[in-house]
């Protein structure tokens, strides 16, 4: 362990710490109040909605939250942030789940907005996924849902409007899970049937689900448009144009919508496969708890060689284990790629960054199969992961961090078998359930599904200047600590040496690249 430092700064290095700290102090005040971005306005409507459950309709509040540009100009992108769509059950609403307190419920929502401008029109989906969330013993059950929206392009000038429209809710029970112990085909539990509900916006809705306005600039005020009149719907044609309004080739003039452009899946392809190597795609995202804000985790290749599989032991005849040993792969290297990530340091300073998570022992993958019907899969992938950052900018002027900023140790969560398992690491845990008949649901190896953890951030080391500045304690106390949710989701994988078409390329690489959930 360490001791304190007892040697003091020269003035050189004083000064130097003194510019360093003033000037974030310059880039703060740059910055408007606590957690407001520059020229955006921000959004939370409270709307009523009416969902026909199975056993009929049922009010429902609905919060719908958003940052929005203060203005735009004509042909310029305007990207949604920070958007959550908020879903409260009223008691009635929770009993439709027709489970105990208690339960986890998983949700997932798309809202539609419409999107007007003069006579253009045109509709976005925002589609969003929400952490679990426990079953109350009373009250409501509030299940918030986030995930990437689709820009719009106003292609002409005058005031954008967005207006919330109808909201298609899906929710998903998970029980209590067996333990080893008590998993036998006797004891397997059934989880309650997924629940659906197709929501409209109340009568009494203010300003009919209206959410923003966004003034665009940039050309004439809109006159006749060559979009379709608001009698004609977003998708009736207009002339011998048969390009669909509101779409990514709209001509000018109109409303673009265009998803969030992923990045490109890296290749994926094993050097020396073996008749048991399989390719997968994972993404997702990593909440950092202090910056209070959401990193991607971009396409990335793993490639997974599993291990024979068997009985851990002779108590446990119910149970076969399939071990693995997995790698990131990217450019020969055993890491992500590279991903920008934007947050508030500090709760209002903007702050970029590159950053990278490298592999730097092998993944250990053990999949459990309990017999019974359903079958039930627990998978823990125990994973030692450096967190590098590089390219940093602090309200979009470039911090010298140098060339090895990192955390001092992998990130870690806890282990539920230290013993077997020493030294740091991350595990992300996986469920599934596999029926005799019918389709299997959550987790498997080949399948794919979410994998979570909730991670510890070391301290970091290496972050300075060129000049020698020591920045290691600013970004541990901006990021380092516990409490950051982690969900990752995995593709369908490929068995190279099989080349399923549904499943692989010609060449040996996943078909399916999974998209992020929070």
């Amino acid at each position: 362990m360490k001791g304190p430092r007892t040697s003091v700064p020269s003035p050189r290095r004083r000064g130097a710490r003194r510019a360093v700290i003033a000037a974030f102090v310059v880039l703060a005040a740059m910055v408007p109040a606590a957690g407001t971005a520059l020229g955006a306005q921000e959004v939370e409507a409270e709307l009523p909605y009416t969902c026909a459950f199975p056993s009929g309709p049922q009010a429902v509040t609905v919060r719908v939250a958003a940052r929005f540009p203060d203005s735009a100009a004509k042909d310029e992108a305007i990207v949604p942030a920070d958007v959550t769509t908020t879903v409260e059950l009223p008691e009635a609403a929770v009993a439709e789940l027709g489970t105990a307190p208690g339960a986890e419920v998983r949700a997932a929502t798309e809202l539609a907005v419409a999107l007007s401008q003069g006579e253009a029109r045109a509709e976005a989906s925002w589609r969003g996924t929400a952490q679990p969330a426990t079953v109350p013993a009373k009250g409501p059950l509030v299940l918030e849902s986030a995930g990437d929206v689709p820009s719009v392009t106003p292609g002409s000038a005058g005031d954008l409007q967005l207006r919330a429209g109808g909201l298609e809710l899906a929710m998903e029970v998970r029980t209590g899970t067996a333990t080893p112990d008590t998993a036998t085909p006797d004891t397997a539990q059934d989880a309650p049937a997924p629940v659906s509900a197709t929501c409209t916006l109340g009568e009494d809705a203010a300003e009919d689900g209206l959410l923003a306005t966004i003034p665009v600039t940039g050309g004439e005020t809109d006159g006749p448009s060559e979009g379709p009149s608001p009698s004609e719907g977003p998708s009736a044609p207009t002339g011998t144009d048969t390009r669909e309004p509101g779409g990514a080739d709209a001509p000018l003039g109109r409303l673009r919508v265009e998803a969030t452009d992923p990045k490109d899946a890296p290749p994926c392809i094993a050097e020396e496969p073996t008749p048991v190597t399989l390719a997968a795609y994972v993404t997702g995202y990593s909440n950092v708890r202090k910056l209070d804000g959401a990193n991607l985790i971009p396409v990335s290749c793993m490639i997974i060689e599993q291990v024979d599989a068997g009985p851990p032991g002779p108590d446990d005849q119910w149970l076969f284990r399939q071990p693995a040993d997995v790698e990131f792969s990217y450019e020969g290297r055993r890491q992500t790629p590279p991903a920008r990530a934007t947050f508030l340091t500090y709760g209002f300073v903007p702050t970029t960054a590159t950053m990278v998570l490298e592999q730097t022992e092998v993944m250990r993958l053990e999949s459990d199969f309990y017999l019974g019907d359903p079958v039930q899969l627990d998978t823990a992938i125990r994973a030692s992961l450096v967190l590098r950052l590089s390219d940093v900018k602090v309200n979009g002027t470039p911090l010298d961090v140098g060339s090895d900023c990192r955390t001092e140790t992998p990130l870690t969560s806890h282990e539920p078998e230290p013993d077997r398992f020493p030294g740091p690491h991350i595990v992300l845990d996986g469920f599934g359930l596999a029926p005799w008949e019918g389709q299997p649901e959550g987790y498997q190896l080949t399948t794919g599904g979410p994998l979570t953890s909730e991670v510890t951030i070391p301290a970091f080391t290496g972050c300075g200047t060129s000049g020698g500045e020591d920045l290691n304690r600013l970004f541990t106390a901006a990021i380092s600590g516990p409490g950051n949710y982690v969900k990752q989701m995995q593709g369908q994988t490929c068995l190279i040496q099989d080349l399923n078409p549904d499943h692989c390329t010609p060449d040996g690489q996943p078909v399916v690249i999974p998209e992020p959930e929070r």
